[in-house]
C-alpha cells in the first residue's frame, strides 16, 4: 500500500537501485555518448533506438514515445505494477527491509498483490520439485519420463521441474499452511474453485515453472504422464492472471537473456524439453512460447535484447519447427511476420523430423549444435516448403508453383535482393528467370493469413477460380476448349473414335496418354490405346464399345460424347472421311506439342538438378540422352510439315 511505505525508504530504494542494471533486464543498451546509454524502447515498437538512460542521474526517457521517469516508474510501467509494488520489488532485490509509517514491519497481507502471488508461485515450485526428487514420492513415472529423455536430477534442479500430485487438494493444503488465502490461490491460477471448494489446478503431471525475464516464477506448464489422466490435453498451462500473460512470456528467457544479448542471437523452439535439450547441448540462447504461437510481443522482447536495430550488423533469430504439417504451417506464419525483424531470420528443421530433444537423445549434443548451425534463411525454407506441394515434373505444376512462390519473393524486405532470389527460384523450379520475374512483378506481398496456405489452394493469386468439374468425365476438370491445345486434342480423339481406320496401326503407338494435357483426355486415350491392341477397328460400333470398356469408368460419358460430336472440318466427298491433310496436321500438332512439353520437362529437371543439394550425375546423363532423342523426333516432324 503506497501511502504506508516510509518516505526515507522510498528515497533509499531509488538511490540504491541501479537504473542501468534494472533496464538491462529488458533492454540491451549501448553507448550513446559520455554518461548516456540507449536501446530499443520497451514501450513502443521501433527499429532505430530512441530510448535513453543516464545512470548518474538515475533517469530514463524515450524520444520516440515521450515516456520517461526514474527507476521506480520504469519498473511500474514495464511490469504493470502499482507504485508500492514497484518499490517493494526493488527493495526485495536489494535485500532491504522496508519500514511503514507506523514504524512496524509490514504484515504479510499488507504486501502488494503481485509480491504475494510471486511468493505463492515460488513456494509452489519448491513443493513440486521436492516431490519429484523425493525417493519415496509417487513421482516415479515422472522421473521415468525425464530419464527416458536423458534428463537427470541435476537438470531437474537447474530448470526447477516438479511433480504435481494426483490427490487434487495437496497443493491447496500446502499453500494454506503457508498463510496464503483461497482468493490468492485462485487469482494466481494455482487452484480452481468448484462446488466442493478449492482443487489443485495441476494434478498428476510433470510441471515446468514459467518465469518472467527477471527470473520470478509466474506460471506453470504441465504435461500429462499418466494414461488414465481424464484431461485429454497433453499440455496444460496456467491461465492468464495478473502476473502471467502468455503473449509476453518466453520459457527459458531468464536463463538465455544474457547470452542472447551478448551474441545477438536467439533460437526459438517449440517445447519445454526442447529448451532444456538446447541449453544442455550448449545452445544457451533457446527459448519457447508457452501454449501460444510466437507473436508480436515475443518479437519485441527479443528485438530489444538482441539490439535488432537498423544500422548495426544484423542479429540472428533461428526458428526450429517440427518436420510435420503443423510445423510447416508455423514456419510459414513466422515468414509472414518476418518483416517485423530488422535482422534476417532462419529456420532449422532436422531432415528426419526430430525435434531438439529427440535429436539430443539420438545424436548427443553435437547433433543439436549442428541443427542450429545448419539453419537456412527463412526465405529459402518458405520457398522450398511451398514448392513441395506441386508436381514440378509437369508444366502445369511448375506454373502453379511459380504463382504460389511469387508473393513470397515479392515480400522480401530488401528489394535489392529480389533479382538474386528470383534467379534462385527459377533454378528450383526449372523455369526461365524472365518468367519468374514476370510472376513476381504481378504478385502482391504475402499476407499473414495467406502464409499458412502459401497459395496451395489458389495458386498464390487472389483472382484464381476453382476449375469447373465435368460430370461426364467422372468429376475430372472440364477440358477448356478455349485453349487451342486442348481443342486440338479433343478433335484428334474424335477422329480416333469416329474414324479409326484413317490412321495406320503403328501411328497410335507414337502417342501416349501423357501426350494429352487435359486429364480427361488422357483417360480417354488410355482406353483407345488398350482397345487398339486387341479391338477390331473395322466396325465403328464395336470399336467404340471396346474403347468404352477399356477406358476408366469415370470417362465413359466423355467417350460417348466424343464419338458423336461433329468435327469442325469438311469431309472428303468421295470417302466421307476427314481429309488426309486435316488428319495429318491434327496428328502432327498434338505430337509436336507433346514433344515440346517433354523437352521443357527434361530441361526443367536438368535446371533443378543443377540447384539440388545432392548431385545426380547419372540422372543428368539420362536426361541429356533423352533430350537429344526428343529434339531429333521434333525436328523430323517439323521437316515433314515443311
Amino acid at each position: 500500500m503506497a501511502g504506508l511505505i516510509n518516505s526515507d525508504d522510498i528515497a533509499a530504494v531509488k538511490a540504491r537501485s541501479s537504473i542501468e542494471d534494472v533496464v538491462r533486464e529488458h533492454v540491451t543498451l549501448r553507448s550513446a555518448g559520455p554518461g548516456s546509454l540507449k536501446g530499443l524502447c520497451p514501450f513502443h515498437d521501433e527499429k532505430t533506438p530512441s530510448f535513453n538512460i543516464r545512470p548518474a542521474v538515475g533517469a530514463w526517457h524515450c524520444f520516440g514515445c515521450g515516456e520517461g521517469g526514474d527507476v521506480i516508474s520504469f519498473v511500474q510501467k514495464v511490469d504493470h505494477l502499482t507504485f508500492s509494488e514497484a518499490v517493494e520489488r526493488l527493495a526485495q532485490k536489494l535485500g532491504m527491509e522496508l519500514r511503514y509509517e507506523d514504524g512496524t514491519r509490514p504484515r504479510e497481507e499488507g504486501l502488494g498483490r503481485r509480491s504475494r502471488l510471486i511468493e505463492a508461485h515460488r513456494v509452489t515450485e519448491e513443493y513440486y520439485t521436492e516431490l519429484l526428487l523425493a525417493p519415496g514420492s509417487p513421482a516415479r513415472q515422472a522421473r521415468d519420463f525425464l530419464r527416458a529423455r536423458d534428463f537427470n536430477s541435476d537438470h531437474v534442479r537447474q530448470f526447477g521441474i516438479g511433480f504435481a500430485p494426483r490427490g487434487g487438494e495437496d497443493l491447496v493444503r500446502h499453500l494454506r499452511g503457508k498463510g496464503f488465502t483461497d482468493d490468492e490461490l485462485v487469482t494466481g491460477g494455482l487452484a480452481g474453485r468448484g462446488a466442493r471448494g478449492l482443487y489443485d489446478r495441476f494434478r498428476g503431471r510433470l510441471v515446468w515453472p514459467i518465469r518472467d525475464i527477471t527470473g520470478d516464477t509466474v506460471g506453470f506448464g504441465a504435461r500429462r504422464i499418466f494414461d488414465d489422466d481424464r484431461i485429454e490435453a497433453k499440455y496444460l498451462n496456467t491461465s492468464e492472471t495478473p502476473i502471467y500473460k502468455k503473449s509476453a512470456v518466453l520459457y527459458g528467457l531468464d536463463l538465455a537473456k544474457k547470452k542472447i544479448s551478448q551474441g545477438r542471437q536467439a533460437v526459438i523452439v517449440e517445447g519445454y524439453t526442447d529448451v532444456m535439450a538446447c541449453h544442455l547441448a550448449g545452445v544457451d540462447t533457446a527459448v519457447a512460447t508457452c501454449g501460444t504461437a510466437f507473436g508480436a510481443e515475443h518479437t519485441k522482447i527479443l528485438r530489444r535484447l538482441m539490439r535488432d536495430e537498423a544500422g548495426l550488423a544484423p542479429a540472428k533469430v533461428i526458428f526450429t519447427f517440427d518436420g510435420d504439417a503443423a510445423g510447416q504451417k508455423a514456419a510459414m506464419r513466422a515468414f509472414a511476420d518476418d518483416e517485423k525483424w530488422t535482422s534476417q531470420s532462419f529456420v532449422a528443421v532436422e531432415k528426419s523430423g526430430k525435434d531438439p530433444c529427440e535429436l539430443r537423445q539420438a545424436g548427443g549434443d553435437p547433433a543439436v549444435q549442428a541443427l542450429i548451425e545448419d539453419a537456412v534463411p527463412m526465405f529459402e525454407f518458405a520457398v522450398r516448403t511451398t514448392i513441395k506441394r506441386f508436381d514440378l515434373a509437369t508444366a502445369e505444376g511448375r506454373i502453379q508453383a511459380v504463382r504460389a512462390v511469387a508473393p513470397i519473393v515479392a515480400s522480401i524486405r530488401d528489394r535489392s535482393l529480389q533479382p538474386e532470389y528470383t534467379r534462385e527460384v527459377s533454378g528450383m523450379l526449372g523455369l526461365d528467370v524472365e518468367q519468374v520475374a514476370t510472376e513476381v512483378s504481378r504478385a502482391g506481398r504475402i499476407r499473414v493469413d495467406d502464409a499458412t496456405r502459401a497459395g496451395a489452394d489458389r495458386g498464390g493469386r487472389d483472382d484464381a477460380v476453382e476449375p469447373s468439374v465435368d460430370e461426364a468425365a467422372g468429376g475430372m476438370p472440364v477440358p477448356d476448349r478455349r485453349d487451342p491445345v486442348v481443342l486440338a486434342e479433343r478433335q484428334l480423339l474424335q477422329v480416333l473414335l469416329q474414324f479409326p481406320t484413317v490412321f495406320k496401326r503403328d501411328a497410335v503407338d507414337l502417342l501416349t496418354p501423357e501426350s494429352f494435357s487435359a486429364p480427361a483426355h488422357r483417360a480417354v486415350f488410355d482406353g483407345i490405346r488398350i482397345a487398339h491392341g486387341a479391338g477390331d477397328r473395322g466396325n465403328v460400333r464395336a470399336w467404340t464399345s471396346a474403347v468404352t470398356e477399356a477406358a476408366p469408368t469415370p470417362v465413359a460419358g466423355l467417350v460417348s460424347e466424343l464419338a458423336v460430336d461433329t468435327l469442325p472440318t469438311r469431309m472428303d466427298t468421295s470417302t466421307g472421311l476427314p481429309t488426309s491433310r486435316y488428319v495429318d496436321e491434327l496428328f502432327d500438332r498434338v505430337r509436336t506439342i507433346a514433344l515440346t512439353r517433354q523437352i521443357a520437362d527434361a530441361m526443367s529437371e536438368m535446371r533443378r538438378l543443377d540447384h539440388a543439394e545432392t548431385p545426380a550425375p547419372e540422372r543428368m546423363r539420362e536426361l541429356g540422352t533423352q533430350l537429344q532423342t526428343l529434339q531429333r523426333e521434333l525436328a523430323a516432324i517439323k521437316a515433314g510439315m515443311g
